[in-house]
């Protein structure tokens, strides 16, 4: 059997398709080529249009198919990876009502302090395990209170992995991992919050029913199937918020592993079965995709919001270089960026900041000293002091890797960034051959039952290559990194 992985980024949408007795990836293709847009119609805005989503689905399942030949009809199983925290609404004919409101959108921060006053801080770390915050219940009391008349055509709400598989079968479903991450979900209970949804005055009909990650959601329609040249009535089997993916895609599954991923964002996420939380709420803990009724399994996530992202606006702004290129200059600078340092913190409220929206910071600017080299550093620097800063609050609920698992993509191809990472937090980082697409169709083998267990599934995952904290260049590194904190410390 062959098995179809989709990722919809905030960026592009990926699809891979991997033999499932190997594990070998068969075809992959991402679209568009550039970047999706973002429309921001207010500072700190951030929506997109679902169509959007779907135009590039398509085109990236084409490319795909057109790669297979035909094997496609061998497809088997769909899974499905998606940019979190995300608000998608439709109509009782499952027409969406307006453009998502996706997960760097800070508007509704305030409404997430205000359920966290009325519900009382103890009930939202006890019960929800996080704050309110800017998440989907939030994006949610945002549009109740300012598009009154849109709200109230409501019938479903839903996380965009949810619309993606809505679009594919037709069926409105949602999972757990879902609805924990939307703070919607009782960890005490182990249901829908009672008090959250009263607290906002939302109908508990408003969610799809949820079920586990790996678990058959629906079945591709054959009006869609024609569309996309797919075999007909194949399932959905799987689907996860980008994160969790990422974690499962490096077979980070037990307490104690920790994934991390560097795209527009950058993330740490470490798994535990403790039901601990920051009381502050600067790191969120959410069910994990193979979180069930028989094990506890939770996904501690710290998140950086402006990684990637930083580093797009650099190569737009600074001539258009290659990544490579980018790479390569700033290997010629040396630790520290000869005094130049970066805060990455400009693409929406920052969790670990307290939710604040600080915007970024560039400092140290020397004229006669600095080049693009030293930007480019300076920004790769600034990313990995902020997950090292985040790692700091993640030790205090008991994540604190030896070992980092991440994929060979986005930021962690750059050897300055991975001796950064390294050096810096002082944990060995294995790089592997795989990507949030072919996680996800790893995660439709395992909810189809193609797979007899998790184990099974990772055939074909393969370390390419590991990265050790360069200890002859530890004191320039931690230099900088207290030079850096200094500024966060003036936020």
């Amino acid at each position: 059997m062959l098995l179809l992985g989709i990722d919809l980024g905030s960026s592009s949408v990926k699809a891979s398709v991997i033999d499932g007795d190997s594990g070998k990836c068969l075809a992959t293709s991402f679209s568009p080529s550039d970047e999706m847009k973002i429309i921001a119609l207010k500072p700190g805005w951030a929506e997109q249009d679902t169509e959007i989503w779907w135009s590039n689905l398509k085109i990236a399942i084409a490319n795909c198919i057109n790669k297979l030949g035909h094997k496609n009809d061998k497809i088997g199983a769909i899974g499905i990876s998606y940019q979190m925290h995300g608000l998608v609404i439709v109509d009782k004919d499952n027409k969406v009502l307006r453009n998502s409101i996706i997960w760097c959108d800070s508007r509704a921060v305030g409404y997430g302090e205000k359920a966290m006053n009325a519900l009382g801080k103890e009930y939202c770390m006890s019960h929800l395990l996080n704050s309110p915050g800017n998440f989907t219940a939030s994006k949610l009391a945002w549009v109740k209170e300012n598009e009154p008349e849109l709200f109230k055509r409501v019938h479903k709400v839903m996380l965009p992995g949810d619309y993606i598989a809505l679009r594919l079968t037709g069926e409105v479903a949602t999972s757990y991992t879902g609805l924990s991450e939307g703070i919607f979900w009782d960890f005490q209970e182990n249901k829908v919050s009672e008090s959250l949804m009263k607290y906002f005055d939302f109908n508990p009909a408003l969610l799809p029913e949820p079920a586990l990650s790996f678990s058959v959601s629906g079945y591709i329609l054959k009006s869609v199937a024609e569309e996309l040249g797919l075999p007909e009535g194949i399932p959905v089997s799987y689907k996860a918020g980008d994160q969790p993916n990422n974690a499962l895609s490096l077979n980070v599954l037990n307490p104690g592993e920790v994934a991390a991923t560097a795209g527009t964002s950058g993330v740490i996420y470490g798994v535990t079965d403790k039901k601990k939380y920051d009381p502050l709420s600067r790191i969120n803990t959410f069910l994990h995709v193979n979180h069930n009724h028989s094990q506890t399994r939770l996904g501690v996530l710290l998140c950086i919001n402006g990684t990637g992202i930083l580093n797009s606006w650099l190569r737009r702004n600074t001539g258009n270089l290659s990544y490579d290129e980018m790479n390569n200059l700033a290997e010629k600078v040396s630790p520290g960026s000869d005094g130049l340092r970066i805060l990455p913190f400009g693409n929406g409220a920052e969790r670990m900041l307290g939710n604040k929206d600080t915007g970024a910071r560039i400092e140290g600017l020397n004229f006669n000293i600095h080049s693009n080299a030293h930007l480019f550093r300076a920004a790769q620097e600034g990313i990995a002091f902020s997950l090292r800063y985040g790692l700091d609050i993640m030790k205090e609920v008991g994540i604190d890797p030896k070992v980092i698992r991440a994929g060979e993509a986005n930021m962690f191809l750059s050897k300055v960034f991975r001796e950064a990472l390294s050096s810096i937090t002082g944990s060995v980082i294995h790089l592997y051959n795989t990507d949030g697409s072919i996680g996800s169709a790893r995660g439709a083998g395992i909810g189809c039952g193609y797979y007899k267990s998790e184990k099974e599934a990772f055939n074909g995952l393969v370390a390419v290559g590991i990265t050790e904290p360069d200890k002859s260049r530890t004191n320039e590194y931690e230099k900088a990194y207290s030079e850096w904190k200094e500024m966060v410390a003036d936020l």
